[in-house]
């Protein structure tokens, strides 16, 4: 519908696809992992890591993105729509 309306009005688009668009949401969850095979910490290779920013596949990967994408939108300016 989006882009019916900008064709119908001769409006430009622009797209953009950031592929590091996960690993910019922060945390607020206390997250822990297993070292990676083959970057383990020599004299540390039975502790986890504690992540600070999200991973791809985590679970809180995508909701963290949002926040922080919901986040610096706000603080640009931008207002969400209360259409339903």
């Amino acid at each position: 519908m989006l882009l019916a309306v900008t064709a119908q009005r001769g409006w430009l688009v622009h797209h953009m696809d950031v592929k590091s668009a996960f690993l910019n949401g922060e945390l607020k969850e206390e997250v822990y992992v297993r070292q990676p095979p083959g970057f383990v910490a020599a004299g540390h290779e039975g502790k986890v890591l504690r992540l600070k920013k999200a991973l791809y596949g985590l679970r809180q990967a995508p909701r963290a993105w949002n926040a922080k994408l919901d986040n610096s939108l706000c603080e640009l300016g931008f207002t969400r729509s209360h259409l339903t």
